[in-house]
């Protein structure tokens, strides 16, 4: 069965860095399993690799689409599979890094989310009632149909909360059911999992130099210049963190200052819930990262892991 390396861990952890000096040494190409990272024009906040920093190592999932395009798990899978594969006709070998603990999830236990068709008008309406009365409202809804669901998804996860709705409505059956049926299905390949740990005072010292740098970088003249091409406030990508944030400036709806403040905040939340989402899944093998710059050792260490 073909191999394919998967590097997870929270973000500002060194996935990208890892895996291209991986790639350098496996003769291999990268898939990212970043939902921000996808989108087109959004290079700063996403901490998108620049063309030096990828080394000449080819990448795919960014700059996939355009911000205003819907892009969900389900595209994400049946993208990354196919990427996989050509990357395994070329002779090369697959390595897939990111942070989105439901991309990864949905690739390594070989989730099928796409047993229901979507339906646009349900979900409307869904979020007509999540807008008018809360998302605590649609996420007791969830509750009471799919509670091992709602336990998973956070309230203020609508696009989660209302595929789950979705799928209940249609199906008569929890998401929880269909993801069950799917993971007795044996994946197409052999992962070979590597977590990045961090002491996580080191990690959240990073997350703050990391945004501060992305300020300095022009982050605000990017989420200016989204403004300018028409991407509307509400379109999800926007409202991804780093933007959501900016935007509340632009509007006058606070200070630089408090924007960048709550950037960093929402950046340690994040990787808190990544860290908890990766934790409960098993086969990872976790390596120490330390914030010295140096990880020579640890690098050949899971350098030496990954080629079994």
């Amino acid at each position: 069965m073909n191999r394919v390396i998967v590097i997870v861990g929270p973000t500002a952890s060194g996935k990208t860095n890892l895996s291209i000096e991986l790639a350098k040494r496996m003769n291999g190409e990268i898939i990212s399993a970043d939902s921000m990272q996808i989108y087109k024009y959004m290079d700063i906040g996403t901490a998108k690799p620049t063309k030096e920093e990828m080394q000449g190592i080819e990448h795919y999932l960014i700059n996939e689409v355009l911000p205003s395009e819907d892009f969900n798990v389900v595209r994400f899978k049946e993208l990354a599979e196919r990427y996989i594969d050509n990357i395994l006709k070329k002779g090369k070998q697959p390595i897939v890094a990111g942070g989105t603990g439901l991309y990864i999830s949905s690739l390594i236990n070989n989730i099928n989310f796409s047993e229901s068709e979507s339906d646009w008008e349900l979900r409307e309406t869904l979020k007509k009632e999540a807008e008018e009365l809360g998302p605590e409202y649609l996420h007791k809804k969830l509750q009471e149909v799919d509670p091992d669901s709602a336990l998973n998804i956070h309230p203020n996860n609508i696009k989660r909360v209302i595929r789950a709705l979705e799928v209940y409505y249609q199906t008569q059956k929890p998401i929880s059911y269909h993801n069950e049926i799917s993971r007795s299905i044996p994946p197409r390949y052999q992962f070979v999992l590597v977590g990045l740990n961090m002491d996580r005072q080191v990690l959240y010292e990073r997350i703050n130099t990391r945004v501060d740098i992305m300020i300095k970088n022009g982050l605000v003249d990017e989420v200016k210049r989204l403004v300018d091409l028409g991407y509307a406030d509400s379109i999800i990508s926007m409202q991804g963190i780093g933007y959501k944030e900016i935007l509340e400036y632009l509007r006058n709806n606070s200070t630089l200052e408090q924007a960048i403040e709550n950037i960093k905040q929402g950046t340690r939340r994040y990787a808190k819930r990544q860290i908890t989402w990766f934790k409960r899944i098993n086969g990872i093998r976790w390596f120490n990262i330390d914030n010295s710059g140096n990880n020579i050792n640890v690098i050949n260490e899971i350098s030496e892991y990954v080629k079994g």
